[in-house]
């Protein structure tokens, strides 16, 4: 019943989006603004920004002086669904077998009676402008995401936003070594200067959860003094959380409350001496991105890296920005390869997550996120694992 409420509110505010961001009532007839003459002013960035203290995942939050930049991204693992697969098709097989049961039924009813059968109009095919129902909507308990990645732009100074992410990591894996003192650790350097950092630990909670969790920080390009586009000339930081646990543990409730034990990183010195290098200006919105990706000019870029390759943007139209998922992954997918797609309802969004292997080992994957705040597209070039 739950689900259904919510698909209900979803399907409103989508309604509604599409209404105010259309022009008109159907997707399939976008209003054009420079056929009316009308103009579209910029989007105000703040709108699409969560502050210090959101919740990420497992607890974890994001750390006083960095800005997460559009929605958490949350989908499930391809562990996660081969696990449910076998339950979706089962479900699916039952649904078939009752509609073939009524068609049968209503077909002998109807020769009975001799009334001849109602032929069944075809739909005209119009292009989608909502998501359609979680993937696993059969089920009566679908499984929840167990990935979630945050994008978030770094304000305050970084060393002490770093640390403090850091912090928040070891505290919520307690047995792991993590250095939260020393940036050398983890961030390779040229002169001094940070170049990235990269962070990956993997290990058990205190409430006996199975994660891994990333953390990849890039400041832009140290060559040219030039950041990502809409990167605002400051470093950028992805942190990833993943349930890698048996997949069905991995449902239970989870702790979302504050960490117990976060080191106060402010009271301690950073030891490395490594220098944050400066940016003179972002680079343009035309900017080839994730090797090779232009944005579309219908497209708002409110965030993007280069370690790792990633974007995000906003997009008027629900339908533009899902098309721009599919095409980005389609666009990455080797010859002979198979994308995937699954569908999120959770909390008050619904998120369509597109994913496929490429050349080099690695994942792309696009997820286009219906929310309340608009519509976005996150793509991201996940490199084969070492």
């Amino acid at each position: 019943m739950k689900s259904r409420l919510f698909r209900a509110a979803v399907s409103v505010a989508a309604l509604a989006l599409i209404a105010s961001c259309d022009g008109q009532g159907s997707a399939g007839t976008p209003a054009d603004p420079t056929e009316s003459g009308a103009t579209t002013a910029a989007p105000n960035v703040t709108e699409h920004e969560s502050a210090p203290e959101s919740p990420i995942a497992f607890g974890l939050q994001v750390p006083p002086g960095a800005t997460q930049v559009g929605p958490l991204i949350r989908y499930r693992s391809a562990r996660l669904i081969s696990v449910y697969q076998p339950e979706l098709l089962a479900a699916q097989a039952q649904k078939d077998a009752e509609a073939r049961d009524k068609a049968a039924a209503e077909a002998d009813e109807n020769a009975t009676e001799g009334t001849p059968p109602t032929p069944t109009p075809t739909p005209t095919p119009t292009p989608e402008a909502r998501p359609s129902d979680d993937t696993f909507k059969l089920l009566d308990d679908p499984p929840k995401p167990d990935s979630t990645v945050s994008l978030m732009r770094i304000d305050g100074d970084p060393t002490d936003v770093v640390r403090r992410m850091l912090a928040q990591i070891a505290a919520r894996l307690p047995a792991s070594t993590i250095v939260t003192n020393d940036l050398s650790a983890y961030c390779k350097s040229t002169l001094r200067r940070i170049t990235r950092c990269e962070m990956s630990a993997h290990g058990i909670t205190e409430d006996d959860r199975n994660l891994r969790i990333t953390m990849d920080v890039d400041p832009g390009n140290i060559k040219t003094r030039t950041s990502g586009p809409s990167n605002l000339t400051r470093p950028v930081m992805v942190v990833t959380v993943e349930y890698v646990g048996e997949p069905r543990k991995g449902q239970l409730a989870s702790e979302a409350g504050s960490l117990d034990g976060v080191e106060d990183t402010d009271s301690t010195d950073e030891k490395s001496g490594l220098i944050w290098p400066k940016m003179d200006e972002d680079a343009p919105s035309t900017e080839p991105l994730l090797d090779g990706w232009i944005a579309p000019t219908t497209a708002t870029i409110l965030l993007s890296g280069y370690h790792p390759d990633f974007a995000v943007t906003t997009f008027t139209r629900a339908v533009s920005a899902d098309q721009t998922a599919e095409q980005f992954v389609e666009s990455k997918r080797p010859k002979g390869k198979t994308i995937t797609k699954d569908i999120v309802e959770d909390l008050n969004e619904v998120s369509t997550t597109y994913t496929t292997p490429t050349k080099g080992g690695g994942t792309a994957q696009a997820t286009y996120v219906l929310s309340a705040r608009g519509n976005y597209t996150i793509l991201l070039d996940h490199p084969a694992a070492n």
